[in-house]
């Protein structure tokens, strides 16, 4: 084994610290929140412990998986969008039974500070779905205040997502969706949010999930959310999570990201791809598919 491969599979069991890519006139960065621990058979069913004893290398060492959890700031010139907030400045334990292990968040808004950006900054909030990992800085008050960091800026939800809000709240998001609502702003499929950011709507994950596609510099960067939520669904991408709305829509629609993420020009961003968060996909025979872009 080799020591990019030793550096490589220590990075696939831990949270991702700052990323940052530049995309012609535009800079996107990962901007860490927190981490969540998934339990493998509860978080990706299919799979069995045959699977995870042939790669141990995505599990840490209480024998979880680790998923980032965070938002994707997107600068271009003074402007700045951000793509999901987070989880919030809360933290959970544990439960037994729930295919989750312990889940934290409150440490977007320094990465920001660390990036150059104040929350006043941000112009809007792009949601990829309405599940409360994703929400948090948006409706859950900063510390110090009653309000939360971005309550000056846009929310942005696609339109299918926000008409079905209901499902949430029935998932007991009441006050999360309450928070949201009067800053709202409902998105079409193809829009454009922010220079060269467009929406699209990749139900599946929830009924009205939607990527971001990033164009700049000839380059194009396919932010996923959900969709995928481990590297090894890349190589597997059959494999749905418990949390998918729709599995087989979530599976159909994953096999047509990995084809389209190994397109030339492409990149993927995976907000809870540990600490690989920006990659490529190379299906040539020679280990993950996933491949980092620094590694």
């Amino acid at each position: 084994m080799t020591n990019s491969t030793v550096h490589l599979d220590e990075r696939l069991r831990r949270p991702s610290g700052i990323r940052s890519v530049r995309l012609g006139d535009t800079k996107v960065s990962f901007v860490p929140d927190g981490a969540v621990q998934g339990r493998p058979l509860a978080w990706l069913p299919d799979t069995t412990d045959e699977v995870w004893a042939a790669h141990p290398e995505y599990l840490d060492a209480s024998g979880h998986l680790v998923a980032s959890i965070g938002g994707l700031l997107v600068e271009n010139g003074d402007r700045a969008l951000l793509i999901d907030a987070g989880f919030g400045p809360q933290s959970v334990p544990a439960a037994p039974g729930q295919p989750n292990g312990a889940i934290h968040g409150g440490a977007l808004l320094d990465g920001l500070a660390e990036l150059g950006r104040g929350p006043e900054e941000i112009e809007a909030v792009a949601f990829t779905h309405l599940h409360a990992d994703h929400l948090g800085w948006a409706w859950h008050p900063a510390p110090g205040g009653d309000r939360p960091a971005f309550a000056h800026a846009g929310y942005l939800v696609s339109e299918p997502e926000w008409a079905q809000r209901h499902l949430p709240e029935a998932q007991g998001m009441t006050k999360e969706i309450a928070a949201l609502a009067p800053r709202v702003r409902a998105v079409a499929d193809g829009q454009e949010i922010f220079p060269g950011v467009r929406v699209r709507i990749a139900a599946g994950h929830t009924p009205g999930h939607a990527e971001y596609v990033i164009t700049s510099g000839g380059q194009r960067l396919i932010a996923f959310g959900d969709a995928l939520h481990s590297p090894i669904q890349v190589d597997h991408p059959e494999w749905s999570c418990v949390y998918d709305h729709d599995p087989v829509q979530a599976a159909d629609h994953r096999r047509r990201l990995v084809a389209e993420l190994e397109e030339p020009g492409t990149i993927g961003f995976g907000g809870h791809f540990a600490d690989v968060v920006f990659g490529r996909v190379r299906r040539d025979g020679d280990g993950p598919a996933w491949r980092p872009l620094d590694a």
